[in-house]
């Protein structure tokens, strides 16, 4: 079980970690991006990580207030399931 949750949680964060690349790509173009909804979707769903390296590489959303805070209430919400889910 264990390897394979390691499995998900790289492929989660490669995902969301892409994910914010395009949608900083199609901002750049002016095209049709990803919605503020589906970025914090997959965060919740395990990148964590991959959206913290994906804000910071591509200065993406860094300096949006109103996402940095849903940011910081997907984190919280994230490890508040984790605590119950897993607490022995």
């Amino acid at each position: 079980m264990g390897k394979a949750i390691g499995i998900y949680l790289l492929l989660i964060n490669v995902f969301t970690l892409t994910l914010f690349g395009y949608d900083k790509d199609m901002a750049e173009k002016g095209k049709r991006r990803v919605s503020e909804k589906t970025l914090l979707i997959f965060t919740f769903l395990g990148g964590t990580l991959g959206a913290l390296i994906g804000m910071r590489m591509y200065k993406h959303k860094t300096n949006k207030a109103s996402f940095q805070i849903k940011f910081l209430l997907t984190f919280i919400a994230q490890l508040f399931v984790y605590f119950f889910t897993f607490r022995r």
